[in-house]
C-alpha cells in the first residue's frame, strides 16, 4: 500500500462520508453517521503516516485498496 499524510487520508476518508467532528490537538477525530467508530487522524505537517497505523486506520474505515487511489 502506498504511504499518505494525514492530510491525504482525510481527503479519501471524506469522499466516503465520514466527517470531521473535533480537533484535539494535532489529531483530526472522524466520524460516520450511524456508527460507532471514531478515527483519530494525527496531523503533522506532509509527515507520513506509519504503515501499521495506516493499516488499523484503513480496516477500521472500512476501506478497501480500490479507496486508496
Amino acid at each position: 500500500m502506498k504511504s499518505f499524510s494525514g492530510k491525504e487520508f482525510i481527503k479519501i476518508i471524506e469522499r466516503k462520508g465520514w466527517q470531521l467532528l473535533r480537533v484535539q490537538g494535532s489529531h483530526h477525530i472522524y466520524g460516520k453517521e450511524g456508527s460507532i467508530i471514531r478515527l483519530s487522524i494525527p496531523i503533522h505537517g506532509n509527515k507520513a503516516l506509519k504503515k501499521g497505523l495506516l493499516n488499523h486506520l484503513v480496516k477500521s474505515a472500512g476501506l478497501k485498496d480500490e479507496d486508496m487511489v
